[in-house]
């Protein structure tokens, strides 16, 4: 699938299945409010009404179900009926495991994705992960012909005119963004070291007119920042702390994104046995989805200032490489004696916060990043994992989960109790817990935040993204559609202002919005 165009369009127009093949995916429910005038187009003559209506009554999802309509050309997959409170209605994974496993092949294809105008987001970017871009198969790579898939919207419910262009173009948007990050995570570290990296970086730039700021290499260390140095001084292409920023005027707040952008990472000194390194080109995973997330929500117009911060590195093992027991001063001015060179992810991001804070003059700052094992453990394969200062920023990203597919479920954020676990005798603090069975991603997280320090006025949101980040050997582009979804009050675009927390259908009486005017009111 690395060869696929993927358009989404109001209309796909008519054709039989055995020209362009066809699945039309939807709740049970859904489908059977569609009528046979809205699809018999891409359907007949080879399927008939009666077909079509007796495949209907055949499908009983356990969550989910299929049924073929004409030999391997057409087909109708049916959603799970209900889903719990801590999924997202659009069953965005599975309509994901549909897509790859239900549509049928060929170079035009087709996808009529049957759903409520509140789950066209979520649905949009959930068909994206389904298409993943890097491949270097030799038969991908001799095969220049492109495959076509055309996804078009049946709404159902009360709302259910037909997207129009803006709402296409938003879909698109995300799409690509899903995609890049998607891709970027995919690709190995041999063509995705930190000087790729950025070039991917200055791509997007050049899309968008920005310049990135880019610090690297010894400059890192002159300018303070001990931490992205540290981690990254050993490998062959340098680090680097990149900057890209959208400030528009009548802005009235400062937004940053901070991504942990490590390209591979071996553990350094403490190394990563011959199990557990393999995946860990993935560990760029935050960066990426920041980068295709920035990429997608400036298109689409962006009120307030973004700014998105990477903090790329290689955690090589070298002969300068940080050993356990050095000591390294951070961007935050505070000392931290290294006593886990795998625990390096909150190094660069303890600079990237600080420096969102201090340089950049943020109000929100958020992180996302790859971090631990264990938050796997913690929230599973499927939601990420979010500590924050701010427990109305807390429902806000579990709200945002829900209605963008991308899911996430909060952390215990308890630093009086659970700091201590970083406790040195020599520095501030060490860079990895004393404990490891006392809540080993709060902690990371917590490592991150003492940075910023934990009286800071502003809020600050740290998502770990270390298993959504992938399935199976796959990346998912995980991230894009949550952080779209989250900031989407401050978008131009009605879409993401519809699957922000507060959602299209909240309105702010006058004065309320009076005593908001000097910041945007995103949650």
């Amino acid at each position: 699938m690395a060869n696929v165009v993927l358009e989404f369009k109001a209309s796909a127009g008519d054709s039989e299945p055995q020209n362009r093949p066809v699945l039309i995916i939807g709740q049970q429910t859904n489908l059977q409010q569609v009528n046979w005038s809205q699809i018999k187009g891409k359907l007949q003559p080879v399927v008939s009404k009666e077909i079509w209506q007796a495949a209907l009554s055949a499908l009983n999802p356990n969550p989910t179900d299929s049924c073929p309509l004409y030999l391997n050309h057409a087909a109708v997959a049916s959603l799970p009926s209900r889903v719990s409170r801590h999924n997202s209605p659009s069953s965005a994974h599975f309509v994901s495991r549909l897509v790859r496993s239900c549509l049928p092949g060929g170079n035009n294809r087709c996808i009529v994705m049957v759903c409520e105008r509140s789950d066209v987001f979520p649905s949009s970017c959930a068909i994206a992960r389904a298409f993943p871009i890097f491949s270097r198969r030799s038969t991908s790579s001799r095969r220049a012909e492109k495959k076509h898939v055309t996804v078009e919207f049946v709404i159902v419910g009360q709302d259910n005119n037909p997207l129009d262009a803006a709402e296409l173009e938003c879909l698109s948007s995300a799409a690509d963004g899903v995609r890049l990050a998607a891709r970027i995570v995919d690709t190995p570290c041999n063509e995705m070291n930190t000087d790729h990296f950025l070039d991917e970086i200055k791509a997007v730039g050049t899309e968008l007119g920005i310049t990135p700021v880019i610090i690297r290499g010894e400059e890192l260390k002159q300018r303070g920042f001990g931490g992205i140095y540290g981690v990254g001084k050993a490998a062959e292409h340098p680090p680097a702390l990149a900057v890209l920023s959208h400030t528009p005027d009548g802005a009235t707040q400062t937004i940053a994104w901070v991504g942990k952008g490590i390209v591979y990472d071996t553990g350094g000194l403490s190394i990563k046995g011959k199990t557990t390194m393999p995946g860990m080109k993935r560990d760029c995973g935050g960066a990426a989805a920041i980068l295709g997330a920035f990429k997608a929500t400036v298109k689409q117009g962006f009120k307030d200032n973004l700014h998105a911060v990477f903090c790329l590195a290689e955690n090589a093992v070298g002969p300068i490489a940080t050993r356990p027991d050095d000591i390294h001063t951070l961007y935050s001015g505070k000392t931290v004696e290294i006593n886990n060179t795998d625990a390096e992810g909150r190094l660069v991001l303890a600079d990237g916060v600080v420096y969102a804070s201090k340089d950049l003059s943020a109000d929100i700052v958020l992180d996302m990043a790859t971090l631990t094992g264990a938050q796997g453990i913690s929230t599973g394969k499927y939601h990420a994992a979010v500590m924050t200062n701010s427990e109305q920023w807390e429902s806000a990203c579990v709200r945002a989960g829900r209605s963008s597919g991308d899911l996430a479920h909060p952390l215990v954020y308890c630093p009086e109790l659970h700091f201590s676990e970083f406790t040195s005798a020599m520095a501030d603090m060490k860079n990895s817990v004393a404990d490891r069975e006392n809540a080993q991603s709060s902690c990371a997280g917590l490592f991150i935040g003492s940075h910023l320090g934990f009286d800071w006025p502003g809020v600050w949101v740290h998502v770990d993204i270390a298993s959504p980040v992938h399935a199976g050997e796959r990346a998912t582009g995980f991230g894009v559609a949550l952080l779209m979804a989250l900031f989407g009050q401050a978008s131009d675009d009605s879409m993401l202002n519809q699957v922000s927390p507060l959602g299209a259908s909240t309105n702010m009486c006058e004065d309320q919005m009076e005593r908001d005017c000097k910041r945007r009111r995103l949650v």
